[in-house]
């Protein structure tokens, strides 16, 4: 796994961070963020495959359905498509159609 945004210093959120973007995480490193009190970061992708979890493709399936009855509305258009980025980011996607 590969951490996707700077870990902070909780000491020093504005400082230089602990760990970089980008970084691949060993097991002695999540070690050593353990030590420095660091209990959640962020990681590059969506590398847990949950059994039940729906898939990108059934997410915006699902996404579009929601969104069928307001097609000929712009505005909702556009709410649908700020949650439809949000979703393909969220599974760590970088472009769908």
């Amino acid at each position: 796994m590969v951490v996707a945004r700077p870990i902070a210093n909780k000491d020093d959120p504005a400082g230089i961070p602990i760990c970089g973007q980008g970084v691949r995480l060993t097991a002695s490193l999540i070690e050593r963020l353990g030590d420095r009190g660091v209990q959640v970061l962020t990681v590059e992708g969506h590398p847990l495959v949950i059994e039940g979890e729906a898939t990108l493709d059934e997410m915006l399936a699902a996404l579009d359905r929601r969104f069928r009855r307001v097609t000929n509305d712009s505005l909702m258009m556009k709410v649908r498509d700020l949650f439809r980025a949000q979703i393909v980011r969220s599974m760590g996607e970088s472009d769908v159609q």
